[in-house]
């Protein structure tokens, strides 16, 4: 049977191009990232199969790559359900690492910690256009931070980062999960319908209130808590959707909201607003959810309007670590949407600044040995200059050559002859 020549369905092969769009993010975003104090770490790609099944990575754990045990471990005849062959999983996400690494460390970490995560995770997800089973994440997080400051800082570093790259007039959702499970309460929702009820309500950017209601009223709910829970959302719409719209929702549901939520809210916003050197909007989204089951407080979504896409999101998980320790310690990320931000910028025909000047030697075949030693001493001078110097045999279709050459950016392209 012949080799496949692609890829794995699901994931890509990178071309140079791409590539080198890739690489200038990257270096944006560690550089970005640093100048707010967060620290590069990395972790496997590999996790226990129990950390990565805790419930609470919502859809994702239907998503993972399991890892088959190995050697005289794996005993599938034996075996009766899935647990006796599989012990690890690919990561999907790299905050349940985080929280491993940071458990197993913390000794040897300064408090409060700030760390920079770039890597790829796999999900087992349905391939489509800007989507893969295999991408590339880049998170920050700050573990250790009980207050605000967390979020703050954050979404500051975050969307200096995106503004750097070269966008312009995106927003910044912001929600907090306990406003979420209070707007429910307040509508008569019980508490073990939260989950449905706020999958539903995810998709209202999709269907919008009319189909949220309809998907609300199929699962069985009053229509009196129906219609009061989504009045909430058009209340909230007509104040403008900034810290005002904070301030009523709190107000009209504040028998079911915890003292503090309001406050701490409104800081978020009216501090990243006063702070900010990208130009974007903070908006306030009660109907912002984010899927991950680990969320405890705030929680925040990059939208770009003009692209219609998001971009990256995060929020605060302060039981995340209790669940490796015993002992919880405040956390908070945010992650950035590294494959949408590369696609857009491909498709929008971004172009890499700085790049250095390249050059290069094409040499004819036969060229003599003294001669090509003196090319090579010349092409290392130059890229001791700072020159990106390519030196290369000369093909037999020596025009194409020059074409893909000139096409790679190379400027300057200097044809060796033995004669």
């Amino acid at each position: 049977m012949a080799l496949s020549k692609k890829p794995v369905n699901g994931m890509k092969d990178i071309l140079p191009e791409e590539m080198q769009m890739r690489d200038y993010v990257q270096q944006v975003i560690k550089e970005t990232y640093r100048s707010f104090g967060f620290t590069p770490i990395e972790t496997p790609c590999m996790e226990s199969i129990a950390n990565l099944s805790n419930k609470q990575g919502g859809e994702n754990e239907k998503l993972i790559f399991k890892v088959m045990k190995r050697g005289e471990k794996l005993k599938v005849a034996e075996a009766k359900e899935e647990a006796e062959l599989v012990d690890f999983g690919m990561r999907y996400d790299l905050t349940v690492p985080l929280v491993r690494y940071y458990s197993n460390n913390a000794n040897q970490l300064p408090s409060p910690f700030k760390a920079l995560q770039m890597g790829n995770v796999w999900r087992a997800d349905r391939p489509q256009r800007g989507r893969y089973r295999q991408f590339m994440q880049c998170d920050i997080d700050i573990i250790g931070e009980p207050g605000n400051l967390a979020e703050i800082e954050l979404i500051l570093a975050t969307t200096t980062t995106i503004g750097k790259i070269g966008f312009r007039n995106f927003e910044i959702h912001i929600n907090d999960r306990r406003i979420l499970k209070a707007m429910a309460s307040y509508s008569g929702f019980k508490e073990e319908d939260f989950d449905t009820v706020f999958i539903i309500l995810d998709k209202m950017d999709k269907i919008g209130a009319e189909g949220v209601a309809e998907e609300l009223l199929k699962e069985g709910y009053a229509k009196e808590s129906v219609e009061k829970y989504l009045s909430l959302f058009s209340d909230v719409k007509n104040t403008g959707n900034d810290t005002a719209g904070v301030s009523y929702l709190a107000d009209t549901i504040k028998e079911y909201l915890d003292d503090g939520v309001k406050q701490n809210l409104t800081e978020i916003i009216d501090s990243v607003e006063s702070a900010k050197t990208a130009e974007f909007r903070m908006v306030f989204d009660p109907t912002l959810v984010r899927g991950m089951g680990y969320y405890t407080g705030p929680v925040f979504e990059i939208v770009m309007p003009e692209f219609g896409a998001a971009c990256g999101g995060g929020g605060r998980y302060d039981k995340m670590v209790g669940k490796f320790t015993g002992q919880e310690v405040p956390a908070c990320g945010f992650s950035i949407g590294f494959e949408r931000i590369v696609l857009l910028l491909l498709e929008n025909g971004f172009t890499v600044p700085s790049q250095p000047e390249k050059k290069a030697y094409l040499i004819e075949k036969g060229y003599p040995a003294k001669k090509l030693s003196e090319v090579i001493a010349k092409a290392q001078k130059e890229r001791q200059a700072g020159k990106q110097i390519l030196v290369v045999r000369m093909n037999k279709n020596k025009k194409f050559q020059k074409e893909k050459l000139t096409a790679e950016g190379y400027g300057e392209i200097e044809e060796c002859f033995h004669a």
